[in-house]
């Protein structure tokens, strides 16, 4: 059967019998992929009772419906599971993480830009934001306010992550 390039969605075929089931194979293809959004990245058994339009991201070691279906979504359909391919380039919103992942042609990973702060390979490396650090003011004892002003940077940037404790 003739497929688009991209997502692989089945065309119909000149003097094709039964063109519907072609040409809903391919809506309920754009229903999963197009702004998809992932109950979870993390499951590798599929869920007992799901719900039409829900789909996962597999996890690894899948297994029962899952199996050897690895890194691919998952949805489920009224006519029962659809897994779909991702290409490099892909992004999904996952509910139970909070945040987006991204398909690099290989795998899956979080988005460095999080509800919580930046992350870098991981690692919080921004957070939110905090108070503001009060001016030195007075002059009497300059090098005592100098000094307090110092740490509180210091403290700031460190609860951002953008210096190490």
């Amino acid at each position: 059967m003739a497929q688009t390039d991209r997502l692989g969605l089945p065309l119909i075929a000149a003097g094709q019998a039964k063109k519907e089931v072609t040409h809903n194979e391919g809506l309920m293809t754009l229903d999963l992929a197009v702004q998809a959004c992932a109950e979870s990245a993390d499951l590798a058994v599929p869920p007992a009772a799901p719900s039409a339009g829900q789909c996962w991201i597999v996890g690894s070691g899948a297994s029962g419906a899952w199996t050897g279906q690895e890194g691919l979504l998952a949805g489920w359909t009224s006519a029962g599971w659809l897994f779909l391919t991702p290409r490099a380039g892909w992004r999904i919103w996952v509910q139970n993480r909070q945040n987006i992942v991204a398909f690099d042609g290989v795998g899956w990973s979080d988005d460095p830009v999080r509800a919580d702060g930046y992350y870098q390979a991981g690692v919080r490396v921004l957070g939110v934001q905090q108070p503001a650090i009060a001016t030195p003011s007075g002059g009497t004892v300059v090098d005592s306010e100098a000094r307090v002003a110092l740490a509180a940077i210091l403290g700031v940037l460190r609860a951002h992550g953008l210096i190490a404790s």
